[in-house]
C-alpha cells in the first residue's frame, strides 16, 4: 500500500507544513529555504533531437495610445523538453495522462541519490539497485511516496547540447548519437514494487540512458503509473533527504508530458548543501 493516509489528506498535510514553516517567526526557527529545480525556457533550452525547440513570439511590447504599458507573447513548445514531466501514457497505453496524475504523486519527500562519481566515469551509466541500496545504508530507507531524484551532475553541462546530450546533431541521426546517464530498469522496478515511490526524476534528458532503444525504464515506471521528471536542475543544492519536493506541470488534458516548475523546500535549520 503506497500511503497510509488518503491522498487528499497527505496533500493537505504537506501544504499545511509548508505554509506553517513559511509563517514561522525567525526567533522560533530558521525560515525554510526554497530552491528552484527548473531550467528557464528560452532559445537555448535542450530538446530531444527530433523535437522542435521553445519559441517565444512577441505579440505586443510597449506603451499604447491609451497611456499604459502592455506586453504579451505567444509561446510554442514540444511537451518533452526543458524541465518537464513525462506522464505514464507516454510509454504505457491506457495509463494516466498529465491531467490525470494525482497531486500527491507530485508533492512529497525528496530523496536525492548522488551518483556523480559513477556518471563522471561513464556518461552512459545506468544507476543500479546496488547504488540505491548503498544510498539507503547511508541515509535511511526511501520512504513511501517519495520523489526520488538521481543526481548525475549532468545539469552543470546545460545548455551545451554536445556536452549534455552527447551530440549537437538534430533529427533521427542525432538520436543514434545520444550519450548520458539514466536509471537501470531493474532499479526502476524495485523502486516501484519495494518502495512505492510517487515519482522519480534526474538531471539528464531522459530517465533511460542515451543509448537506449527499447526505453525499458520508462516502460517499467509508466506501466505502474509512476511519472518521471527530466532535465531537473540544481540537485547539488539538496541534501540526501529532508527536502519537500513540489513538482507541478502545466495541466494539459491528455498530455503525454508537460513543462514543469519544480521546487524544493528545505525546512527549519536545513539549508543547501555544498557543491558535491
Amino acid at each position: 500500500m503506497r500511503h497510509l493516509l488518503h491522498p487528499s489528506a497527505l496533500l493537505a498535510a504537506s501544504l499545511l507544513t509548508v505554509s506553517c514553516d513559511l509563517q514561522r517567526a525567525p526567533a522560533e526557527a530558521a525560515p525554510p529555504v526554497i530552491i528552484d529545480l527548473s531550467h528557464t525556457y528560452d532559445d537555448t533550452t535542450v530538446y530531444w533531437p527530433t523535437a522542435e525547440g521553445f519559441q517565444l513570439r512577441q505579440d505586443s511590447r510597449g506603451w499604447n495610445d491609451r497611456g499604459f504599458y502592455y506586453e504579451a507573447n505567444t509561446f510554442t513548445t514540444a511537451e518533452h523538453g526543458g524541465t518537464h514531466l513525462d506522464a505514464p501514457v507516454h510509454f504505457a497505453e491506457g495509463m494516466r495522462s498529465v491531467d490525470e496524475i494525482p497531486l500527491d504523486q507530485l508533492i512529497g519527500p525528496g530523496v536525492v541519490v548522488d551518483v556523480t562519481e559513477a556518471c563522471a566515469a561513464d556518461r552512459d551509466h545506468l544507476v543500479t539497485l546496488d547504488e540505491l541500496l548503498a544510498h539507503e545504508a547511508a541515509n535511511g530507507e526511501i520512504p513511501d511516496g517519495a520523489i526520488v531524484l538521481l543526481f548525475t551532475g549532468f545539469s552543470r553541462r546545460w545548455p551545451d547540447r554536445a556536452s549534455y546530450m552527447g551530440t549537437e546533431v538534430r533529427g533521427a541521426e542525432g538520436v543514434q548519437q545520444l550519450h548520458f546517464p539514466g536509471l537501470h530498469p531493474d532499479a526502476a522496478r524495485w523502486l516501484v514494487e519495494e518502495r512505492g515511490i510517487g515519482a522519480v526524476g534526474l538531471d539528464t534528458p531522459s530517465i533511460d540512458h542515451g543509448p537506449s532503444v527499447e526505453f525499458l525504464t520508462h516502460r517499467a515506471l509508466f506501466e505502474a503509473n509512476v511519472p518521471a521528471f527530466e532535465n531537473v536542475a540544481n540537485l547539488h543544492q539538496l541534501p540526501p533527504r529532508g527536502a519537500e519536493i513540489i513538482a507541478l506541470p502545466m495541466k494539459i488534458r491528455r498530455g503525454s508530458g508537460a513543462p514543469a516548475r519544480i521546487i524544493a523546500v528545505l525546512h527549519g535549520e536545513r539549508g543547501p548543501s555544498s557543491d558535491r
